[in-house]
């Protein structure tokens, strides 16, 4: 009897300490995400998994880059999860043998935010389409080819990936479609379309009347309709950019488990309906859109491949700015 209770007393003790260990998990978070929306989403997870605390670093994707590789330079990095901006600088880190492969249920995600070897999965969706000035358009664009005729690429304006990473991301996707290229950009300059800097330029010359269309993240335009601007967008018929704000886990994380159920976590019915009240798509099939925004299932993504992205990253600015100017 002595020895059953000295047993149980021990495995009591033992589960007491587990638990204890359970409390006192801590992961280190580095993102890109705004730092009231990171906030807002640590609080959610926390109400589910008060068991894990969330230590966060946030910045630009390039800073968060650059703090990495110094502290891998260094010799370890305190991070254990990664959520930035775009598969590309993903990628990246893959490349280098930084990423783990995450063994966690995806179901729900379409396959094109889930990286081939599932060291990364996209978490929310924001798309690049058209935006044009209600008032002075009559009938608007259905596709990107129709942007090339001259009436339309004379009042065109975009985005230019020496400014802004979510058109590095465009830019390297359209180039990839056989059907559009470097071509594509090319017919629209000689018709009259010029490249500004960030996507804020081109909402602003669009809702003032300054430009009659423009190349723009998704959510910019249909904020400024809600907002009463003279806007409208379109989902362009052979596809969109996208840009899902990957999520993936360190190699040498010492956190993995806590680690997993923050990614798992990333891709649930909350988090997922949490990206929905911040203005964006959801990763998650099932989940409603905001307002005004159409079912997710209906919007086509033009395939990517971010490792080559990534290789032709100089030289698709280069070229860029060959075209449109520096």
């Amino acid at each position: 009897m002595t020895t059953f209770r000295l047993a149980t007393l021990s495995t009591l003790g033992a589960l007491l300490l587990s638990g204890a260990a359970m409390a006192q998990q801590t992961i280190t978070l580095y993102t890109s995400q705004p730092q009231a929306q990171i906030a807002e989403v640590i609080a959610a997870f926390n109400k589910d998994h008060p068991e894990i605390t969330v230590e966060v670093f946030r910045s630009g994707t390039t800073e968060v880059m650059a703090k990495l590789a110094a502290e891998f330079a260094a010799g370890k990095s305190p991070a254990d999860v990664m959520m930035i901006a775009d598969a590309v600088a993903m990628t990246s880190l893959k490349n280098d043998g930084r990423l783990m492969a995450l063994d966690i249920p995806m179901d729900g995600i379409p396959a094109a935010l889930i990286d081939k070897d599932k060291t990364f999965v996209g978490t929310r969706m924001i798309t690049t389409g058209i935006v044009y000035n209600t008032n002075l358009v009559k009938e608007a664009p259905k596709s990107w080819a129709d942007l090339t005729a001259a009436d339309r690429a004379s009042s065109l304006i975009m985005p230019s990936p020496l400014y802004s990473g979510a058109t590095v991301i465009h830019v390297g996707t359209m180039v990839q479609q056989p059907e559009f290229g470097w071509k594509w950009y090319e017919t629209l300059a000689d018709n009259g379309a010029v490249a500004g800097q960030g996507n804020g330029t081109v909402i602003e010359a669009v809702a003032r009347g300054e430009k009659a269309y423009g190349i723009i993240i998704e959510y910019m335009a249909l904020n400024a309709r809600a907002k009463g601007s003279p806007v409208d967008f379109v989902f362009p018929a052979e596809g969109v950019s996208v840009i899902d704000q990957p999520i993936g886990i360190l190699k040498d994380s010492d956190a993995v488990e806590a680690a997993k159920t923050f990614v798992s976590w990333q891709l649930g019915q909350t988090a997922q309906a949490q990206a929905v009240a911040q203005g964006y798509f959801p990763a998650l099939e099932g989940v409603a859109p905001p307002a005004g925004y159409p079912d997710p299932a209906t919007v086509k993504l033009l395939p990517a491949d971010p490792g080559k992205m990534l290789a032709e990253d100089k030289a698709t600015k280069e070229k860029f700015a060959d075209i449109y100017g520096g």
